[in-house]
């Protein structure tokens, strides 16, 4: 790769749109005096590095990346409850500025590891001076829980280099099983916990 400014710029140019469409959802139900099944969303490009080890590791060729590593372009979509997921799934099926490619349910089937989310993977159409180029992105929609877990599994996963000790492996897996386990127990009480934050709310404003 020549120039890999050039290659990312309109991956960065589809996370950012990506990031107000997704965010926009969210406000729709603020003015709707709805609650939102959004916390909120984050978004990123893959780092260059991270798009080299994917490349070792998966052999793949240089004029593959386009296609061959559907998450250059990432976002993240955070939900309070396992639900909520569902019904985000439910909405972005619904929209036509980009077409879903593939959608893969860690949630109803965890990896080996406990990871749970769900991955959407997507064609976006980014708009260039050059004319309409369509990108892959991913979206991945999780609760808060299966965040805070994958967000420490990425981390060990950096420092072990994918070859966990068993002792870590199996304390990861037990986590994995506590987080969901605290969704379950919270959505038992989703609608206390609704009442209760729509009380602070009021009072608040």
């Amino acid at each position: 790769m020549d120039n890999w400014d050039e290659f990312l710029a309109p991956y960065k140019q589809a996370v950012e749109e990506l990031k107000v469409k997704l965010r926009g959802i969210r406000k729709q139900f603020a003015i709707e005096d709805d609650r939102s099944p959004i916390e909120f969303v984050t978004g990123r490009v893959k780092p260059v590095p991270s798009i080299l080890d994917k490349m070792n590791t998966k052999k793949i060729q240089m004029d593959r990346i386009h296609c061959d590593i559907q998450d250059i372009a990432g976002l993240r979509m955070m939900c309070q409850f396992v639900d909520d997921i569902k019904n985000v799934v439910a909405i972005l099926r619904k929209r036509n500025d980009f077409k879903i490619i593939e959608e893969k349910d860690y949630i109803s089937h965890k990896k080996p590891s406990g990871y749970r989310s769900y991955h959407m993977v997507i064609e976006y159409p980014v708009q260039t001076i050059y004319g309409e180029k369509k990108l892959l992105a991913e979206i991945q929609i999780r609760t808060l829980a299966m965040n805070f877990w994958a967000t420490i599994e990425h981390s060990l996963n950096y420092k072990y280099n994918g070859d966990f000790p068993e002792e870590i492996q199996t304390r990861l897996q037990r986590a994995a099983e506590a987080a969901f386990r605290l969704d379950e127990e919270m959505s038992l009480i989703r609608e206390e916990i609704q009442e209760a934050q729509l009380f602070f709310t009021k009072k608040k404003e």
